[in-house]
C-alpha cells in the first residue's frame, strides 16, 4: 500500500504528465541514450482500440521493467484527452509526447494527435504524419525493431484497416516478439485479423491475457538482453549452445521438415531459438531441445521462425531503375528466343517476385505480349508460399508502390490489395531447397538478395556453381548489399558494383556445366608466401592423396556405386572384367551391365541388402569367360549420404581371398569330367533356387504394394468421384442462383423503366397545371411546386425538401403549420379564403396526401383566385364559378 500512495502521490491518478519526464537520462553527443535501455513494448490500436488498451494496462503490474508506448489512430484536428483516461486506469506514469524522450521502464507514453512517434537513437522522437496514409503503427513498429531487435515487443489490439501487420513482420525478423488481441474479444477485428493472416504473430489473445504473458516473459534473459555496439542483440550469447543440444534440435527439424540446418549460420539460428525459448519460458537450451523432441507443433513453430526474411515491394528502387534503364534493354537485345526466365530463390511472401514481374511489364511495353515470361519464386517454408500465391497484400504497401502502379497492377479489396491476374499468371511459387535441390535452368536472371547472408562458406560453395550452371550465356546474378560471390569470381563478372550485379562467365571446361563436379575445380591463383612449416605440410597432403590414388586404382578391388533402382553412379577400380555394355540401347542398370554369369548371384545379394539394410555377401560365384571360369566373391554395402534422400549400395567384386582361382576348363585329376559337371551343375542349380527365391520374394513384395497403391487409387477415384457430384451440385445451384438473379434484374430493370414513365408523368402533369399547388410530406417538408406556386409560396429550386416554415409565400395564410398538421391528423379537407399581395382574393384548400396503400403521407395545398387579379384568366374564371357555387 506504501508503494501505490508514494505512485499516487507522484502523479496523481487521473492526471497524466505531458512533454518530456523529469530527470531524463543523458544522451551522447549524437542523441543516443548512454545508459542500457529498457525493453519497450509498442501497443497499436484503432477503433476499439481505447478500450483494449485500457483492459492491458489494468492488468499489467505497475512494476514489469518495460516501457509502453500507446499508438493509437486519432482526429489529428482535436485535442486528445487520451493519456488523461488512460492515466486513471493505471498506476504507471501516462506521459503525452511533446518531444525527443527516453522511455524509462514502468512509464507508458502517448502519442500526441496529428503526429507519428519513432524510436531512432533511444530516443522516442516525433515526425510530422503522412498525409496519403496513416500508417502511425506501422512507422513506430518498423523502427522499434530497427532499434531494439530481440527487445522490441508489438501488440496489436482492436481496429479497422490492415495498420501494424507490416510492423508486427518487421518486429518478428528482427527477432523481437508479437501478439495481437483475438478476433472474439476485439470489438473491431480487420487489424488484429490482418496481422494474423500474415503469420507474423507468436500469439492471439485476449488483451488481458496478453498483459500476463508480457509479465511473464519481462524478465527472461532474452529480452533483458543488452545489444553490443555493433547492432547486433546479445540474445545469442544468454547461453552458451552446446553443440549436442542444438544437434538434437537441428535433428528434430530434419527428422519433421526435411530440412537440414547445418547449413545455415549458427549465430543466426541461434537467436531464433532464443526466441522460441523466451516465448515459452525456457532458460535452457537443453530443456529446450526435449521440449521440440516431443513437440511437433513446436517444431513448425520454430522452423517457420527460422525462414523469417523481410522483403518488401521494390525494395532497393536504385537497382529496379537500373534495371530498367540499363539490364533489361541488354538482354532483350541479345535474346532471339521469345521467352524470358527468372529465378527468386528465399523469395519469402512474394513481394520481389512481383516487383520484377511489374519492371518487365513496364520494361517490355507492348512487347510483353509476344514474349513468354516465367518467374520462378521457391522458398522453404509452405505457408509462405501459399500466401505469396494468393497475392493478396495490406494497404501498407502504399508506401512501397507509388500510384500509378496501384492502379494498373493491384485491385483494391477493402483494407487489402491484391495482385492482378495480368501479373500472377506470370509467376510460378513451389517449395524448394536451394541447398539440396536442382536448380531451375535456361535462366535469364537470378536474384538471391539477402539469402547468402544466412549460409555458412560450405552452402556458398554449392550455391553459386549452381547458379552458375542455370543461368544461360550473359545472364545476371543479383546479390545483396553486403554480399559477394567471394571465391567464385571466375564465374561470375561484376557489372554494377553498387547494386551487386553479376554476368556469367563461360568457362573453358565441360565442368562448368556440372555444379557437383565444379565444387572439385578452381582457377588457379598464385602462389602465396608460405613458411616452411605450411610448405611441408602442404606437400605432405599431396602426397597422401596421390598415394591413396595409386593404391586405389592398382589394388583395391573393383565397385560400383548404385542407388535404390540399381542404377550405377559411379565406377570404382578395373571393373571390365565383371561389368561391359550389351549389344542394344545404353542403360546403367547394374542388372543388365554386369557379366551375365554373375546376374543372379549379384541379384539375390542386392536384394538381401536392401531387405535387412546390412552387407550381403555371395562367396565363390562362377564368372565364366571364353575359356577359363573364376571364383569371384560379391559383396553389396547399403550406406546413406547425409545431403541425399536414397539409400546407395557399392558393390564390391573381390578375386584376391582365398580359394578363388583361374582355371581353365579341364578335368581335375582323380575325378571323371562327368563328376567335375555334375558338382559344377549342382552349385549353379543351388545359386539359381536363390536367386530364384529372392526374384520370387521381390515380386510378391512388388505386388503387395501394387495392391496397396490399386486401393489408394480406388479410394481417390471414389473422393473425386463424390468432390465431382459436390462441385455439379454446387454448380447446379450456381446456376439457379444465377437465374434468380437475372429475373430479379429484369424485374427491376422493368420498374425502374416504370417509375421514370410516371416519374415523367407527373412531372408533365405539375407543368401544365395552371394553378398553384404544394405537397407537402408528414414531416411538412417541401416535396414538390407548380410552377405558379413558385410566385405565390414564394418557392426556389433550392428550397425542395426545406420545412414550408421556412419560407415566406406571397398570400397571407397564418397559422399555416398548425392547419397542415390539423388536417394530417384528422383528414379532414380544409377551405378558406386569403388575401393575395395586391389585395386580390383567393381560395386556399388543403387536403391529405393519400397513397396507393391509402396512408396518409402528408398534404396538398392548392389556390384558387376569386376576383381574378392573379394569374391568368381561366384560372379567374374556375374561381368565379367556385364562388358561385358556394353562395
Amino acid at each position: 500500500m506504501a508503494s501505490k500512495r508514494r505512485a499516487k502521490k507522484a502523479v496523481p491518478k487521473g492526471k497524466a504528465l505531458r512533454g518530456t519526464e523529469p530527470g531524463k537520462r543523458r544522451t551522447g553527443s549524437r542523441g543516443r541514450a548512454t545508459p542500457k535501455g529498457c525493453p519497450i513494448v509498442g501497443v497499436g490500436g484503432s477503433a476499439g482500440g481505447f478500450e483494449a488498451s485500457s483492459e492491458l494496462l489494468r492488468n499489467l503490474s505497475p512494476i514489469n521493467g518495460m516501457a509502453f508506448v500507446i499508438v493509437q489512430h486519432l482526429d489529428p484536428n482535436h485535442v486528445s484527452n487520451l493519456a488523461r483516461l488512460l492515466g486513471k486506469i493505471t498506476e504507471m506514469p501516462v506521459i503525452e509526447l511533446t518531444g525527443p524522450t527516453a522511455p524509462r521502464p514502468n512509464t507508458v507514453y502517448v502519442q500526441p494527435p496529428n503526429k507519428c512517434v519513432i524510436f531512432k537513437n533511444g530516443l522516442l522522437t516525433l515526425v510530422r504524419r503522412q498525409e496519403r496514409l496513416n500508417l502511425a503503427i506501422d512507422h513506430f513498429f518498423e523502427s522499434l525493431a530497427e532499434e531494439s531487435r530481440s527487445r522490441a515487443i508489438g501488440v496489436i489490439l482492436s481496429g479497422t484497416g490492415s495498420d501494424g501487420t507490416a510492423g508486427v513482420r518487421a518486429i518478428k525478423a528482427a527477432g523481437g516478439l508479437t501478439f495481437a488481441q483475438d478476433q472474439e474479444s476485439a470489438k473491431f477485428s480487420d487489424m488484429p485479423r490482418s496481422a494474423i493472416n500474415s503469420g507474423f504473430v507468436d500469439l492471439t489473445l485476449p488483451p488481458r491475457e496478453i498483459a500476463r504473458e508480457i509479465g511473464r516473459i519481462a524478465a527472461h534473459p532474452y529480452v533483458q538482453a543488452e545489444q553490443r555496439p555493433d547492432g547486433d542483440d546479445g540474445a545469442a550469447l544468454v547461453e552458451q549452445p552446446r553443440l549436442d543440444d542444438l544437434g538434437r534440435i537441428y535433428l528434430s527439424l530434419k527428422k519433421q521438415t526435411g530440412v537440414d540446418f547445418t547449413a545455415y549460420k549458427q549465430t543466426t539460428l541461434n537467436r531464433r531459438i532464443q526466441r522460441r525459448m523466451a516465448l515459452h519460458k525456457i532458460e535452457r537450451l537443453t530443456d529446450y531441445a526435449r521440449f521440440v523432441y516431443v513437440n511437433e507443433r513446436e517444431v513448425a513453430a520454430l522452423f517457420n521462425d527460422l525462414l523469417i526474411n523481410v522483403t518488401s515491394f521494390f525494395r532497393d528502387q536504385r537497382l529496379f531503375t537500373s534495371l530498367q534503364n540499363r539490364f533489361l534493354p541488354a538482354l532483350f537485345k541479345r535474346r532471339n528466343e521469345a521467352d524470358l526466365r527468372m529465378w527468386v530463390p528465399g523469395c519469402a511472401t512474394g513481394e520481389e517476385v512481383y516487383s520484377f514481374a511489374i519492371c518487365l511489364i513496364e520494361a517490355l511495353g507492348r512487347r510483353a505480349r509476344n514474349v513468354r515470361i516465367q518467374i520462378f519464386g521457391t522458398d522453404l517454408s509452405e505457408p509462405v508460399i501459399d500466401f505469396a500465391r494468393a497475392g493478396i497484400y495490406s494497404s501498407a504497401i502504399e508506401k512501397d508502390v507509388s500510384p500509378a502502379r496501384l492502379k494498373r497492377f493491384f485491385q483494391k479489396r477493402d483494407s487489402s490489395y491484391q495482385i492482378n491476374r495480368e501479373v500472377r499468371d506470370l509467376c510460378t511459387f513451389a517449395r524448394q531447397n536451394m541447398i539440396s535441390d536442382p536448380p531451375f535452368s535456361r535462366l535469364d536472371l537470378i536474384s538471391c538478395r539477402n539469402v547468402l547472408i544466412y549460409l555458412n562458406p560450405e552452402a556458398h560453395k554449392r550455391c553459386l556453381p549452381e547458379f552458375h550452371f542455370a543461368l544461360k550465356p550473359g545472364g545476371y546474378l543479383i546479390l545483396g548489399p553486403t554480399e559477394t560471390v567471394g571465391r567464385f569470381n571466375d564465374l561470375f563478372d561484376l557489372v554494377d558494383k553498387r547494386n551487386r550485379i553479376y554476368i556469367k562467365k563461360p568457362l573453358p571446361s565441360r565442368l562448368a556445366f556440372d555444379p557437383v563436379e565444379y565444387r572439385r575445380y578452381e582457377t588457379p591463383r598464385a602462389p602465396a608466401r608460405l613458411s616452411r612449416v605450411d610448405t611441408a605440410l602442404s606437400i605432405g597432403g599431396e602426397v597422401m592423396q596421390m598415394a591413396d590414388r595409386i593404391i586405389l586404382s592398382n589394388y583395391a578391388p573393383g565397385a560400383a556405386v548404385i542407388d535404390s533402382e540399381m542404377h550405377v553412379h559411379q565406377f570404382r577400380g578395373r571393373t571390365g572384367r565383371y561389368i561391359e555394355h550389351a549389344a542394344g540401347p545404353a542403360t546403367l542398370n547394374i542388372l543388365q551391365l554386369v557379366h551375365r554369369s554373375l546376374g543372379p548371384d549379384l541379384r539375390m545379394a542386392i536384394y538381401r541388402a536392401k531387405q535387412t539394410g546390412k552387407p550381403a555377401r555371395k562367396e565363390r560365384a562362377m564368372l565364366k569367360l571364353k575359356d577359363q571360369e573364376t571364383e569371384v566373391n560379391i559383396e553389396v554395402v547399403p550406406f546413406n549420404v547425409a545431403s541425399a534422400d536414397n539409400a546407395y549400395l557399392l558393390v564390391i567384386f573381390d578375386e584376391t581371398t582365398k580359394g578363388t582361382k583361374a582355371r581353365k576348363k579341364t578335368p581335375a585329376p582323380g575325378k571323371t569330367a562327368a563328376q567335375k559337371e555334375i558338382v559344377q551343375l549342382q552349385r549353379e542349380l543351388d545359386g539359381t533356387k536363390e536367386s530364384l527365391q529372392a526374384i520370387i520374394e521381390e515380386q510378391e513384395a512388388t505386388n503387395e504394394e501394387l495392391k496397396s497403391a490399386n486401393e489408394e487409387i480406388e479410394s481417390s477415384n471414389e473422393e473425386l468421384q463424390s468432390t465431382n457430384e459436390e462441385l455439379e451440385t454446387a454448380k447446379e445451384e450456381l446456376q439457379s442462383t444465377n437465374e434468380e438473379l437475372t429475373t430479379l434484374n429484369e424485374e427491376l430493370s422493368n420498374r425502374n423503366l416504370e417509375m421514370m414513365q410516371v416519374n415523367n408523368d407527373l412531372n408533365n402533369l405539375f407543368s401544365s397545371i395552371h394553378l398553384p399547388i404544394v405537397t407537402v410530406n408528414d414531416e411538412l417538408l417541401v416535396q414538390r411546386a407548380t410552377p405558379l406556386a413558385r410566385e405565390a409560396f414564394n418557392i426556389m429550386q433550392t428550397d425542395i425538401g426545406r420545412p414550408i416554415r421556412h419560407l415566406k409565400p406571397n398570400v397571407d395564410i397564418p397559422d399555416l403549420e398548425k392547419i397542415l398538421r390539423q388536417v394530417i391528423d384528422t383528414l379532414a379537407t380544409h377551405e378558406s379564403e386569403v388575401d393575395g399581395p395586391d389585395g386580390g382574393r383567393y381560395i386556399l384548400r388543403i387536403r391529405p396526401y393519400r397513397t396507393l396503400e391509402n396512408k396518409i403521407e402528408g398534404a396538398v395545398i392548392a389556390l384558387m383566385d376569386i376576383d381574378g387579379r392573379g394569374h391568368d384568366g381561366e384560372t379567374s374564371t374556375s374561381a368565379k364559378k367556385v364562388t358561385q357555387r358556394r353562395e
